[in-house]
């Protein structure tokens, strides 16, 4: 765990000033000693762990969300959450939302919603708000004290990683064409 951790530091290491020389950050959401509830930071940690990276994309585990989290968001012009939903889908379905207010969140989030969505809410009273975007995916249950992810979540993992290269390439090349 503690490769992990370091890994991770050396993937999101702003400037001295809190600035970024990357626009966006994919940030993973959500609580590891949870089962499925825990997606957003297990998939965070499987890049990690397979080196996978992003052009242009600095990324972070965020556990369960929250008010300290907004001080690293001044630093990027586009901010991707990965986040586990219970919202009556399949297990293991992702969707992508691209949310203005804390209103356009799913309400089936999971247990730390309302720290993500007052955080939103927050940054829009800053008047410092990067471009959101949402990935969701599907959870059936929270499981306590379990760190494995259910069958369907765990096959889910390489379409999201999958659809996560294809946002990025997206927002890339739009920052490229201006």
């Amino acid at each position: 765990m503690r490769t992990i951790e370091n890994t991770l530091s050396r993937r999101l290491s702003p400037a001295p000033d809190g600035s970024s020389s990357n626009d966006i950050l994919l940030l993973g959401i959500g609580n590891f000693l949870m089962g499925d509830e825990g997606v957003g930071v297990q998939f965070i940690h499987r890049l990690a762990e397979q080196d996978i990276q992003f052009p242009n994309t600095d990324i972070m585990d965020g556990g369960v969300g929250g008010f300290t989290l907004m001080g690293h968001f001044d630093a990027y012009d586009k901010v991707i959450f990965v986040d586990a939903t219970m919202d009556g889908k399949p297990p293991g379905t992702i969707s992508l939302i691209k949310p203005r207010f804390s209103s356009d969140f799913p309400k089936g989030l999971t247990a730390h919603d309302f720290g993500l969505k007052d955080m939103v809410e927050s940054m829009f009273l800053l008047g410092r708000v990067p471009e959101l975007y949402l990935i969701t995916i599907s959870i059936a249950e929270i499981k306590p004290m379990c760190v494995e992810l259910s069958p369907a979540v765990a096959e889910s993992m390489q379409e999201l990683e999958q659809q996560v290269t294809q946002l990025i390439g997206q927002l890339t090349a739009a920052e490229d064409s201006q």
